[in-house]
């Protein structure tokens, strides 16, 4: 039988973006040879990337002013941007999708498997929050901008039908994808490179966030209940609301802003709870701490929800413990509790939980799935 040819499409490959995403597109190059795309790429021209020098196929926004700080000023675009590239070559196209990547153009030989990290948020669930929180939400244009996502919304909906089958980086994942476009979608949960987090049983006295610094990360919810605890919090991460959390702060609380990531995996291994308040499709980083044999706090909402075992409901293997609602006082409360409760807590449960999360396992499941899926095809 003839080899089949793969492509593999991504929204945007740039310095700045690191996320769980990025390390999907990595481990699938790792598993399948296949040729890359993106909207723009600026991964291929840095020493620092595993990219560099690789070739990657863009569109036209990648001549536009300013696309390496963030094409998302070029929203309206990105959906007529995607459809230029011109794929029809390949027999098989995998897309890892967090806003317009599985809207690329098929013909009817191809087989489409998108893996989903999420349906749009800016224009689904994130609305609202993107609206409130941004002058392009206000006045005149404001209801430009809410026409804009309007439409963005429908082909959203429209181009969903060009997938042939979807994954899911989690059941949370899942039920949004059917919410937003009533398809099915296979459950592969994202790697996670255990091998940079080394368990440490040995805590010290202070707890740890390691994220964005931007609204829908419920950084100042953090904040608000650290200041009425009192106890020392320690916060990593860079974003549009650092000088915010500045101003919020009590002394209490140490803001590191942007860290490498030596520094970022030697807090984990010795804080005594990370803590993470938004509700994330996965949440690698609650993974990550649970690797260093830190037990997690975190909002009991979305992907937490799968990756974290509350102590209270299970004694002998509790990873961390959930609060609800999304509230500071809610927060406060659940910390308290953690201080009653914390000998409680076998840290070794937190590295077996983060091993079910592992590189090796996605490889073999993501690889499995796509075999599939082509061989009932074709």
């Amino acid at each position: 039988m003839t080899k089949l040819s793969y492509a593999l499409v991504h929204e945007w490959l740039t310095p700045k973006a690191t996320g769980g995403s990025e390390l999907v597109v990595e481990e699938i190059l790792q598993t399948i040879e296949a040729d890359l795309y993106a909207l723009i790429d600026f991964e291929s021209t840095n020493p620092q990337s595993y990219l560099y020098q690789k070739k990657i196929g863009t569109t036209f926004l990648q001549h536009f002013p300013l696309a390496k700080n963030g094409i998302q000023k070029y929203l309206p675009l990105l959906p007529f941007a995607i459809e230029q590239l011109d794929l029809r070559e390949y027999d098989v196209i995998l897309s890892s999708s967090h806003a317009v990547a599985k809207g690329i153009l098929t013909s009817p030989h191809q087989t489409h498997i998108c893996y989903c990290h999420t349906p749009m948020r800016y224009a689904w669930d994130l609305t609202f929050d993107y609206l409130n929180n941004s002058i392009l939400g206000k006045g005149l244009q404001g209801i430009l901008t809410r026409y804009i996502l309007h439409n963005l919304r429908q082909w959203d909906v429209i181009s969903a039908n060009r997938v042939d089958y979807f994954i899911a980086n989690s059941n949370h994942t899942a039920k949004r994808i059917w919410r937003c476009y009533r398809r099915e979608a296979k459950v592969i949960y994202p790697p996670v490179n255990l091998d940079r987090f080394i368990y440490n049983s040995q805590k010290e006295d202070f707890y740890l966030t390691v994220t964005r610094l931007v609204s829908y990360k419920q950084v100042t919810l953090m904040v608000e209940a650290f200041n009425k605890l009192g106890k020392k919090l320690v916060i990593i991460g860079g974003g549009n609301q650092l000088e915010l959390i500045k101003k919020m702060a009590k002394d209490n609380i140490t803001i590191l802003g942007t860290q490498s990531n030596q520094i970022v995996e030697e807090y984990m291994r010795k804080a005594k709870a990370f803590i993470y308040a938004s509700c994330e499709d996965f949440g690698i980083a609650l993974v990550e701490a649970q690797a260093c044999g830190t037990p997690v706090i975190a909002y009991g909402e979305g992907g937490a929800l799968e990756t974290v075992i509350d102590l209270r409901q299970y004694p002998t293997k509790g990873t961390g413990l959930h609060f609800y609602p999304q509230t500071p006082q809610a927060l406060v409360e659940t910390v308290e509790t953690f201080e009653k409760i914390s000998h409680q807590f076998n840290l070794e449960n937190c590295r077996i939980q983060a091993e079910k999360f592992s590189t090796p396992i996605f490889r073999q499941n993501y690889l499995n799935f796509v075999e599939n899926c082509v061989n009932k095809i074709r």
